[in-house]
């Protein structure tokens, strides 16, 4: 009888801590969250490191890539024009690493996204509240199929492009091909393989040549070589605390034109094999909006 008391005992109790646990579950689950994710507008207005309008320059061309990842290394909210970096809400900050020598972005750590997926999803009880003016989005890692030109014919190739200011890589893997490295890589360098042929290379685009628009430079600048793109919010994004549902914030980048070459040959065509060099791969414009 005694034995039969305590097993009836145990069950309860076991009973109860299951309903806990799964209420615990459930409050986690429908706890409200902030949802961040990207997408890749073609059609978006093609703008320089100050936020104005860009043309090509001359002596030089561009074409409007098929993006297929991307991945960000920090991501704040910024309440105005004159709020500095790091002082508004933060609401991601990747891993770093020094096994390269110098401090550099954790590329093995990065979480890499395609349009539409889920980049962060964390509990807006953890945002400061406010109103929030302005987005700033620290890009690190694209991946994108572009056109080359080879002896009169056109080809398809994937571009992996490390937009960061340094990025510590061990290997990745893109457009089927693995690349290893094993180095801190500073921003501008890239890998590229051509799709049907076994053929696949990498570079370095010049330094200080990425293009980061800051529409808001005069008043609130952002670090040499930091890729910390920066974007006002079509409405501002206002955080209560009070919050019952989820907001989830798109983060409109612009590819439009954002793969830029010096010309050898004025055909507009991409030729690396007579001496056409990359120069800027950086995107051109982010507009956040939210629902």
């Amino acid at each position: 009888m005694r034995f039969k008391m305590i097993l009836s005992v145990a069950l309860m109790s076991g009973l109860f801590f299951s309903c806990d646990d799964k209420d615990d579950k459930e409050v986690v689950q429908d706890e409200p969250q902030l949802i961040v994710k990207f997408k890749f507008n073609p059609n978006q207005e093609r703008l320089d490191n100050f936020g104005q309008p860009s043309t090509i320059p001359t002596g030089h061309a561009a074409q409007t890539p098929i993006f297929n990842k991307i991945s960000s290394h920090y991501l704040e909210f910024a309440q105005n024009a004159m709020t500095q970096i790091g002082d508004g809400a933060i609401l991601y900050h990747g891993m770093e690493t020094n096994v390269g020598g110098a401090n550099a972005f954790d590329f093995s750590k990065a979480k890499i996204v395609g349009e539409g997926e889920v980049f962060l999803s964390i509990p807006i009880k953890n945002i400061t509240p406010g109103s929030y003016e302005w987005a700033r989005c620290s890009l690190s890692y694209q991946d994108y199929n572009i056109k080359v030109l080879s002896a009169g014919t056109e080809y398809n190739g994937t571009l992996a492009s490390f937009v960061g200011r340094s990025t510590y890589i061990t290997s990745f893997t893109s457009g089927g091909y693995t690349y290893n490295v094993n180095a801190n890589k500073d921003q501008g360098f890239w890998a590229f393989g051509l799709q049907g042929f076994n053929f696949s290379t990498s570079g370095q685009a010049p330094a200080g040549a990425t293009t980061v628009p800051n529409p808001i430079n005069s008043t609130s600048p952002i670090p040499p070589n930091s890729c910390v793109v920066t974007g006002k919010f079509v409405n501002n994004l206002v955080i209560t605390g009070n919050e019952t549902k989820n907001i989830e914030v798109t983060l409109s980048l612009s590819v439009n034109n954002s793969f830029e070459w010096e010309e050898v040959t004025p055909d507009g065509k991409y030729e690396p094999s007579i001496g056409e060099n990359v120069v800027d791969m950086g995107l051109r414009g982010l507009i956040p909006s939210h629902n």
